[in-house]
């Protein structure tokens, strides 16, 4: 029996075996009062939808393990912990990591995966209410490793982590991995136009051709939130995100069941921006709402139409943060095009557990290479950015 300061931890195969509370107490305190989480990503609804709807779980190569920990009877932290069959829809990729794992005779799948599927979006993956900061992420961490080892896998990866969680957990001996997103930040602009005047001249003349362009598309471009969005938004949607993921994944990641438990759970953690023509739904990009950052997720169209992709994936969530105060907007993984659209690179982290001595000193010596070339080309990324300069004599 533990004393009241020893930390418990317990392995659930699935979110329907702890409350919702005692869940978000510990993914979203912030949001207690009634206000939105910080992201909606980790909380106990939108986890839950991915179970639910059969998006992850048995046949997906997403198994949930999730972790909770608790303190004299009460939960004080809690990760999203998947077992993992393959590599497929976490965005930090390690297939040449597998590759060379098992062409040396190892087995590197199953593998542990703290992260929230599919979703390549910075937020904590260490839910610790607060006051248990430091017991909280320390009994995770144990905890996954333990599981990792005890069950003889190769490895536990934490994606998509935030900077100070990856600090942390480097401190406890995890590797640190960087990599690059480009996301759009709001300087305080009072309009798209405000945007648009911190942009050099042959650039903001680009963009304002970009969205002529798309905005003549001979349709009208919709922005959908809460009970705004109906059942026959995601019937469009849906169409739309099987033809995006049939050219990327091969297969979409998401099931059609996902959809209606987000009109069910999720509405108001989204804005659907959706494009109608000639009273048909022919494109449309889905985002979720933080507290305060957009997060552009997923885009598909049945008809072709020049520039709308921009319209509706990047500019239209540029206009929703200026619009409603947002701080900036991340439109997910990878994407130099985004550069000249005003969204500019910064570095996202990741956390690494390596079960076999030779094999992790060989991903060390990599990371360490892999950081100093993220951050290189980082710096060169910037200063190919839209942003005026100093010198620009149209300031």
């Amino acid at each position: 029996m533990p004393t009241a300061d020893q930390i418990e931890i317990h392995v659930l195969g699935s979110l329907e075996e702890v409350a919702p509370q005692a869940w978000d107490a510990c993914a979203a305190p912030e949001a207690a009062g009634g206000g939105r989480p910080f992201d909606p990503f980790t909380t106990h609804r939108f986890l839950l939808a991915l179970e639910r709807s059969g998006s992850v779980g048995p046949g997906t190569g997403w198994s949930p393990r999730h972790l909770t920990a608790h303190r004299g009877g009460e939960m004080i932290a809690a990760a999203p912990l998947y077992a993992k069959s393959h590599s497929q829809g976490e965005y930090i990729f390690d297939h040449n990591w597998a590759h060379a794992y098992e062409n040396a005779g190892g087995r590197y799948y199953p593998k542990l995966q703290i992260a929230v599927p599919f979703t390549p979006a910075t937020g904590r993956r260490f839910l610790v209410k607060p006051g248990h900061e430091a017991a909280g992420m320390g009994a995770l961490v144990q905890g996954a490793v333990q599981l990792a080892s005890e069950n003889g896998l190769s490895s536990l990866h934490v994606t998509f982590c935030t900077e100070a969680e990856a600090i942390a957990g480097r401190q406890m001996g995890l590797m640190h991995r960087t990599s690059q997103q480009f996301h759009w930040h709001n300087a305080g602009y009072a309009d798209f136009d405000a945007f648009l005047a911190s942009l050099s001249s042959r650039k903001r003349k680009a963009i304002r051709k970009e969205r002529a362009t798309a905005q003549g598309f001979g349709g009208t471009i919709h922005h959908l939130t809460g009970d705004a969005i109906a059942p026959e938004h995601w019937d469009a949607f849906w169409c739309f995100y099987q033809d995006t993921g049939a050219r990327k994944w091969g297969r979409p990641y998401l099931t059609r069941a996902f959809f209606d438990e987000a009109q069910e759970s999720l509405r108001d953690d989204i804005l659907l921006v959706m494009a109608e023509r000639e009273g048909r739904w022919v494109a449309g990009a889905l985002n979720f709402i933080g507290r305060d950052t957009l997060y552009g997720r997923y885009w598909g169209c049945t008809e072709h139409h020049p520039c709308l992709h921009f319209e509706l994936c990047y500019y239209a969530a540029i206009d929703h943060a200026i619009a409603h105060g947002l701080a900036r907007v991340e439109a997910g993984a990878q994407g130099e095009h985004k550069l000249a659209r005003g969204y500019l690179p910064v570095t996202t982290h990741s956390l690494h557990w390596i079960a076999d001595d030779g094999f992790r000193r060989a991903i060390a010596q990599y990371l360490e290479a892999e950081r100093a070339a993220v951050e290189e080309d980082i710096e060169i990324l910037t200063s190919y950015g839209p942003f005026r300069k100093v010198e620009d004599p149209e300031k």
